[in-house]
């Protein structure tokens, strides 16, 4: 089977993939804040990210003060958006928790990739409850750690929550021909 012959079908389409294909990064948050419903809905999203040995190496943090959020934004290079959301989720890994099991593999690859697929998970949940985030990965990692006093827990990202304000733009991707392999 060659590229141009999927890319000539029509895809698959639901609730769940609709939602995966019009997920897009906002950076522009209206004042209102998130209900404690759709806190804990995100929270057991990400609780039930898939991770390598069920180790589930993350943290989650939940950051509703504003000086907190300003800290961050000095720590993410004055990415300004972070104190502009009105939650903002710190996701951490315990590398360790993923070396008990799988040494340095486990500490310095599946914590980041079980953390990361929690991550996408809060994100898609954002999204099917009409809000909208921003993976945010460029900061100063020591400088996080001490805003967030954290005890051998690495932060792999800031992801700010809210509703959006403004429209949503989508970003341009590369094509599937160029970041497809076909190996028959």
């Amino acid at each position: 089977m060659k590229i141009q012959e999927i890319l000539k079908t029509q895809p698959e389409t639901n609730e769940t993939l609709a939602t995966i294909l019009n997920r897009s990064s906002c950076r522009r948050f209206t004042s209102q804040e998130l209900t404690s419903a759709e806190i804990h809905t995100l929270l057991l999203t990400m609780q039930r990210a898939p991770s390598a040995g069920n180790r589930q190496p993350w943290h989650f943090y939940i950051i509703f003060n504003q000086e907190i959020k300003e800290k961050l934004v000095e720590a993410s290079h004055g990415q300004k958006f972070l104190a502009d959301a009105p939650v903002v989720f710190a996701i951490t890994a315990k590398p360790s928790e993923s070396a008990a099991r799988y040494g340095d593999r486990g500490a310095e690859l599946y914590s980041i990739q079980d953390t990361a697929a929690a991550i996408q998970n809060l994100m898609l949940a954002a999204e099917s409850l009409g809000l909208c985030s921003c993976w945010v990965g460029a900061f100063d990692d020591q400088t996080v750690v001490e805003i967030l006093n954290l005890d051998e827990q690495r932060p792999v990202a800031l992801i700010p929550i809210g509703h959006r304000e403004g429209k949503t733009v989508m970003t341009k991707r590369k094509p599937l021909e160029e970041i497809t392999t076909i190996l028959d």
